[in-house]
C-alpha cells in the first residue's frame, strides 16, 4: 500500500448529457464511470479514496456504497473549491494526494502508480499529468519556463492568442503533497473567466510559496486525431 490518498471529483451535473442521472454514474463497458476510477485507485494501492459529490450525491453514495469516503460540495464553485471540501478529512495526512476526475473511465492503476512514483522521484510538491493534443481547443494550456518547468496553467477562456497555440494540455489529474495543497488552496481566488476556484491555481501557489519544483509527467500523451 502506498502513502497515497486519492480525491475523486464527482460533483458535476453533466449538463451536456441531458440526463437526470449524475454524470459519473453513466456506464462505460458495463459499469459506472466512477467505478472504473475507484477500481484504478484501489489497484494502485491507495490507502484512502475520498469522493467529492454534489449533484445527485445521494445516488452516487448509494451506488458506490462503502468503497470510499464521501464529502459534499453543496455549490459547484470549481475544482479547487471541490478539493477544499476534503480538508477536514485530510488535515492530519502528511503524504501525497492524487486528484482524479470521476468521469475518466480509462484511467488505470498503472498510470496512477507511475504518476505517483514520478512525483516522489522528482521531489516535487505538485505534479500535473499533461498530454500533447493535435487540437488543444477547449483545454487548459501548460505554460512552461525557459528551463522547461511548469510555470502555470491557463484556461482556454483566459489564454492569449499565443498561449492558445500551445498543444500541451492539462489532463486534470494531479499529485500534491497534502499539507502544501491545503496551504495553497487557502490563497486561491476566482479571478478568471469562469469565476471559479480552480485547482490548477493551487499548483502555481505551491510553486510560488516555497520555491518548490512543480513537476509534470507526460505519460500516455499520444493522442490520435
Amino acid at each position: 500500500m502506498l502513502d497515497l490518498v486519492t480525491v475523486i471529483l464527482a460533483a458535476g451535473k453533466g449538463t451536456r448529457m441531458k440526463s437526470k442521472l449524475p454524470k459519473v454514474l453513466h456506464k462505460a463497458a458495463g459499469k459506472p464511470m466512477l467505478q472504473h476510477v475507484l477500481d484504478a485507485a484501489k489497484g494502485a494501492g491507495a490507502k484512502r479514496n475520498i469522493v467529492v459529490v454534489g449533484f445527485g450525491g445521494e445516488m452516487v453514495k448509494e451506488a458506490m456504497g462503502d468503497q470510499a469516503e464521501f464529502v459534499v460540495q453543496a455549490e459547484q464553485l470549481g475544482t479547487g473549491h471541490a478539493v477544499l471540501q476534503t480538508e477536514a478529512l485530510l488535515k492530519d495526512e502528511q503524504g501525497t494526494v492524487v486528484v482524479l476526475c470521476g468521469d475518466t473511465p480509462l484511467v488505470t492503476a498503472d498510470l496512477i502508480t507511475k504518476l505517483y512514483e514520478g512525483h516522489k522521484a522528482a521531489g516535487a510538491k505538485a505534479t500535473v499529468l499533461t498530454a500533447i493534443m493535435p487540437d488543444a481547443t477547449g483545454y487548459g494550456r501548460i505554460i512552461r519556463t525557459a528551463d522547461g518547468d511548469v510555470a502555470r496553467i491557463v484556461e482556454q477562456k483566459d489564454a492569449t492568442e499565443e498561449e492558445r497555440k500551445i498543444n500541451e494540455v492539462n489532463s486534470g489529474i494531479y499529485c500534491f503533497e497534502c499539507q502544501d495543497l491545503f496551504a495553497a488552496l487557502a490563497q486561491v481566488g476566482c479571478d478568471n473567466a469562469q469565476g471559479e476556484y480552480l485547482l490548477h491555481s493551487s499548483a502555481a501557489r505551491v510553486l510560488q510559496a516555497s520555491n518548490a519544483f512543480c513537476n509534470s509527467s507526460r505519460m500516455y500523451t499520444s493522442v490520435s486525431p
